[in-house]
C-alpha cells in the first residue's frame, strides 16, 4: 500500500510544485476578482447587504463546484455522515460566514496589495491558535520564529508602505482583513480536528454551500440585491466559485499523498501572487513595487516557509 503511494504522480516534486502554484495563484487573484466583481456587479462601498449577496452566490457556487470536482475524483458522490453535520456548521460559521464577511467588507475599504499581505496574517496566527488555543500541537521555536518574522513583515508593511501609498488605515479596510485573519485561523484548526472522522474535501465543500446560503440569505433580508449587467458578471462570478473549489480540492489531492509540510511550505507563494496579481489586474504597481511592500512580502514569505519547513 505504501508502495503504491509512492508511485502516485502527485508524490512527484515538479507535480507538488506546479499543482501548488497553480492553488496559489488562484488563491492569490481572489482579492483582485473581488474588487472586479465590485465594479462589474456596480456595487458601492457602503452597500453591505449587496456584498453579502454576491459573497453568498460564489461560496454556493463553490460548494457545488468542490462536491463535483471531489465526487469526480473518487467516483461516487460524497455525502457527508450524519455526525458530521454539527461539524460542516462549524466551519460554515468560521471559514465561510465569518472570514469572507469581513474579507468582502475590507475589499471595499482597502486595496488589492493591502489585503494580500495583512490576510496572510492568518497563517501566523493558525499555528499559535493551534499551540496555544486548541492544544492541537506543542510549542517549537521553529514555528514561533516563523511567526515573529511573518509579523514583522506586516507590521512593517502597516507602518510603513501602506501608510506611504495608500492613506490611512481603517478597521473596516485593514481592521476587517485582521478579522478574516482570525476567523481563518479558527477554521484552519477546526479542519485539523473534523478532517479525523470525516473527507476534508466533504466538510469544505459543503460547509462553502451552507455558509454561502446563509450570507446570501442574510444579504437578500437586509436589502441587497445582485443585478447581472452583462456576461462579464457571469464568468466573473463563476470563476469566483472556481477559485475556492478548485484550490481547496486539489491541495486536498497533495495533501492525500504527501507529507502535510512539504505541501504546506509552498503556501508563501499565496501572498506573493495576490501582490503580484493585485498590481497587475488594479492597476497597484506603485505599492506593490514599493521598498517597504517588496520587504515585508520577503519577511512574510520566509515566515510562512519557516513555520512550515520540515524538522530535520
Amino acid at each position: 500500500m505504501d508502495n503504491a503511494k509512492t508511485k502516485s504522480p502527485w508524490t512527484y516534486l515538479s507535480i507538488v510544485f506546479l499543482t501548488a502554484l497553480f492553488c496559489c495563484v488562484l488563491w492569490g487573484s481572489a482579492s483582485p476578482a473581488i474588487k472586479i466583481a465590485y465594479e462589474l456587479f456596480r456595487i458601492p462601498a457602503d452597500d453591505t447587504a449587496s456584498r453579502l449577496m454576491l459573497a453568498g452566490a460564489r461560496f454556493v457556487l463553490a460548494g457545488v463546484m468542490t462536491i463535483a470536482f471531489g465526487s469526480a475524483l473518487a467516483k461516487k458522490l460524497l455525502i457527508p455522515k450524519p455526525e458530521s453535520i454539527k461539524s460542516i456548521a462549524v466551519l460554515a460559521l468560521f471559514q465561510t460566514i465569518g472570514q469572507y464577511f469581513f474579507f468582502f467588507m475590507s475589499l471595499a475599504h482597502t486595496s488589492g496589495v493591502r489585503g494580500s499581505i495583512i490576510n496572510a496574517s492568518g497563517n501566523f496566527l493558525a499555528p499559535l491558535f493551534a499551540i496555544f488555543i486548541f492544544r492541537l500541537e506543542k510549542p517549537s521555536v521553529k514555528k514561533l520564529l516563523g511567526c515573529l518574522v511573518g509579523f514583522i513583515g506586516i507590521i512593517l508593511f502597516l507602518g510603513g508602505g501602506a501608510a506611504l501609498t495608500e492613506g490611512t488605515m481603517t478597521l473596516q479596510g485593514e481592521g476587517a482583513m485582521l478579522m478574516a485573519a482570525l476567523f481563518y485561523a479558527a477554521s484552519g484548526c477546526s479542519i485539523k480536528i473534523f478532517s479525523k472522522s470525516e473527507n476534508p474535501v466533504v466538510l469544505s465543500g459543503y460547509q462553502f454551500a451552507l455558509g454561502g446560503a446563509v450570507l446570501l440569505l442574510i444579504g437578500l433580508i437586509t436589502g441587497g440585491s445582485l443585478h447581472f449587467y452583462s456576461v462579464g458578471c457571469v464568468w466573473n462570478l463563476l470563476y469566483m466559485g472556481f477559485i475556492s473549489a478548485g484550490a481547496y480540492t486539489l491541495w486536498g489531492v497533495l495533501l492525500k499523498y504527501n507529507p502535510v509540510s512539504r505541501v504546506s511550505v509552498f503556501g508563501f507563494i499565496n501572498p506573493i501572487m495576490g501582490v503580484l496579481l493585485s498590481a497587475l489586474f488594479l492597476g497597484e504597481q506603485t505599492e506593490a513595487f514599493s521598498v517597504v511592500s517588496a520587504v515585508s512580502l520577503f519577511l512574510v514569505s520566509a515566515g510562512i516557509i519557516i513555520v512550515n519547513r520540515k524538522n530535520n
